[in-house]
Parts: structure tokens; sequence; C-alpha cells
């Protein structure tokens, strides 16, 4: 129901989302690691009779926070693309809460392999939220939302609907939570 921001050319954000999150998903589950996700087609995942965008918004949310929050010990990344009024800005970037004290290492890691792996001119560096991102400041679990690209650069929104690009950035955040995972065991 949410297609998040819409590319330059038009192409919905939630498409390149899921496409990205599949992706990884299947990557993470070859490797033998046990992955959870909030959605695995275009749907909203709020309660049955809920009604209203907004409500229905707010139990997706709400939703999304328990499956998070569901497994201990999980590690959540919430995938998305970013916009913004001007056209030249570029480039992943990470954001991440203070309420849990391994966000900031597992941003940084997935920021650097975003330089390594895809973008090498890269110079944003992983950005603290607070309770504007619902899930990564209530999150128990260590949780990054991943601001992949902008939809807003021309050159970076080609690339982020082609298949070949989706599964570029997946191997990049996949790499990036088995590194984290190896760290951290």
């Amino acid at each position: 129901m949410d297609g998040g921001c819409v590319s330059i050319n038009g192409d919905p954000e939630k498409n390149i989302n899921l496409a990205i999150l599949l992706d990884l998903r299947d990557l993470l589950t070859m490797s033998g690691y046990t992955v959870l996700t909030t959605r695995d087609s275009d749907r909203s995942i709020h309660d049955d009779g809920v009604e209203g965008i907004a409500n229905q918004k707010s139990s997706d949310m709400d939703n999304r926070l328990e499956l998070f929050n569901s497994v201990q010990g999980a590690i959540c990344l919430s995938i998305h693309q970013n916009q913004f009024t001007d056209s030249r800005y570029s480039g992943a970037q990470m954001f991440y809460s203070d309420t849990n004290s391994k966000n900031a290492a597992l941003a940084q890691m997935l920021q650097n392999q975003f330089v390594s792996f895809l973008q090498p001119d890269n110079k944003r560096e992983i950005k603290l939220c607070g309770k504007e991102l619902f899930l990564c400041y209530y999150s128990k679990n260590p949780t990054v939302m991943a601001e992949c690209g902008f939809l807003s650069n021309p050159d970076e929104a080609a690339l982020l609907v082609t298949e070949d690009y989706q599964q570029k950035v997946a191997f990049t955040l996949y790499s990036a939570l088995i590194q984290y995972c190896a760290e951290n065991a």
C-alpha cells in the first residue's frame, strides 16, 4: 500500500527493495542462515480487519517490530532507497540508533562494504537516527536501515532497477552480514 519514494524514472522503491531482499534472503539461506522476512511479495503485513491507511501503516510497523524482536540475537536489516531534492547526491548510507550498542558497528561494516564492493567514491558516513526510524529505534536486536542508493539520482536510479545491480547490492549486504557474524560470534 505504501510504495515508498518513486525514482526519477517513475520506478517505485518497494519493487527495488523487495528484489534486493529476496536475493539477500537466498544468499543467506544458501549459506545456512535462518532468515525471516517481513514480506516476500508486494503486500502489507497489517492485521486483518484494520481499516484506514494510517491504521494499516501503524499495524504493519508494529508487526514488523514484533518480528524484529521475536528472535533473540537476530540481526535486523531494513532495506530502502533514498531520495533528495538535489539529484546530484548518490551512494548508500546506513542509519542506526544508539539504543543497541552493536548498531553502529553493524552500520559501519555495511557502509564499508558498499565502498569496497560497489561505490569506491562514496564518502557518506553512517548516520545516527532517533525515534523517527521506528524499527531501528525500538528493535532490541542489532538493527540498521540500509539506504542502498538515491532514486533521485538519474545514474543510480537506472542501476537500481536492473537485476544485475540489485544482485550486486544484495551480495554487498550479504558479505557485510557474514563478516559481522564472523567477528561477533
